[in-house]
């Protein structure tokens, strides 16, 4: 990464992930020569903390762009089609966490451990995939490297209700503490039903072909990043009572026979991701949300053959969304420009 400080804006800068990227950049030492906080105008005025400087969020306008390098964006789909534009007409490279530009044609998909190269060639904006595509792939990459690239995933997703930002984490916490202490369930504004002690098998609106958009994300975007156009993914997503990150049991299919210690060998060198795998030890080991929580690296275990499926190895793979699924990779990816 080139040392020269950096002009970055932060689009989005009081949500969890704006906040999460804030952390990020000052953990990484990201240098900054000059930093611009940006939200709607309920937000305008408050004050957020970098490096120990108080920092004045500015209102999200069209002008906010001026003279800035990097925008990182975090604040919606929406948002990101209606400024996005004017800050690449500005000067800026767009860093976007939204799905608004990821299956642009022009639009390169990145997570920087596995097509870093992709970033080279861009219109002034790079997306950041979604949060359950990357915990994958940081997992299945190394294996689609190792055994001749992958053909098929099946795949169910345990998602924490972080995903679904501050509200979700609201509603799980009124209903577990009504539960717990006798009173009726209040009824939940965010999921289609009760989220406490319970596991909800839809994650987004559902498609005409009866999966939802969340679960063909990962059908589409794994094709975009990994670079195979052939690849099919049958996914479902489950949103669990988990504050916060994600968890995938994942079977995939490669064109060369694989095995399991090739898998953890190839695991174990690839960047960003640790095999946390002993099935036999005295307390088994194998990963949980809460061990990769806060953390960067996205955690692999539970490695085993297939018992249906040729050519297929199944697993089980952990990742904070938060970090590694938004804010981290889009770090990252600014790393990189």
């Amino acid at each position: 990464m080139s040392q020269e400080p950096k002009h970055l804006a932060v689009a989005g800068a009081t949500g969890a992930v704006g906040i999460e990227i804030l952390k990020c950049l000052e953990q990484r030492n990201f240098p900054v020569s000059k930093l611009t906080l940006l939200a709607s105008a309920r937000s305008a005025g408050k004050k957020l903390t970098f490096r120990g400087e108080e920092i004045e969020i500015g209102e999200l306008t069209p002008d906010s762009f001026a003279g800035v390098d990097i925008a990182l964006f975090s604040a919606g789909g929406g948002i990101s089609k209606t400024f996005a534009p004017h800050a690449v007409e500005a000067g800026a490279v767009v860093v976007d966490n939204s799905s608004a530009f990821r299956m642009d044609k022009g639009t390169p998909l990145i997570v920087p451990e596995i097509n870093p190269e992709d970033a080279k060639t861009n219109n002034g904006i790079i997306a950041n995939p979604n949060c359950t595509t990357i915990v994958t792939l940081m997992a299945l990459n190394p294996m689609h490297q190792a055994f001749g690239g992958v053909k098929s995933i099946l795949a169910s997703s345990y998602q924490a209700v972080s995903g679904s930002g501050a509200q979700g984490i609201a509603e799980l916490e009124a209903q577990v503490e009504a539960l717990a202490n006798g009173h009726p369930c209040p009824e939940g504004s965010v999921y289609p039903k009760q989220i406490a002690f319970n596991v909800i098998p839809q994650v987004d609106v559902f498609q005409e072909n009866g999966y939802t958009r969340e679960e063909m994300k990962m059908h589409f975007e794994g094709q975009k990043i990994l670079h195979a156009p052939d690849l099919k993914a049958s996914v479902t997503c489950v949103r669990v009572p988990v504050f916060r990150s994600h968890a995938v049991a994942v079977t995939a299919v490669f064109h060369d026979r694989p095995s399991v210690e090739a898998a953890r060998e190839a695991i174990e060198a690839a960047a960003g991701v640790q095999v946390v795998d002993d099935p036999f030890a005295e307390k088994p080991l194998y990963p949980t949300p809460l061990d990769c929580t806060d953390g960067d690296d996205c955690l692999v275990g539970r490695i085993r053959e297939d018992l249906v499926l040729d050519n297929a190895l199944t697993f089980w793979v952990v990742g904070d969304q938060v970090r590694k699924g938004a804010a981290l990779n889009a770090v990252q990816i600014a790393e990189l420009l």
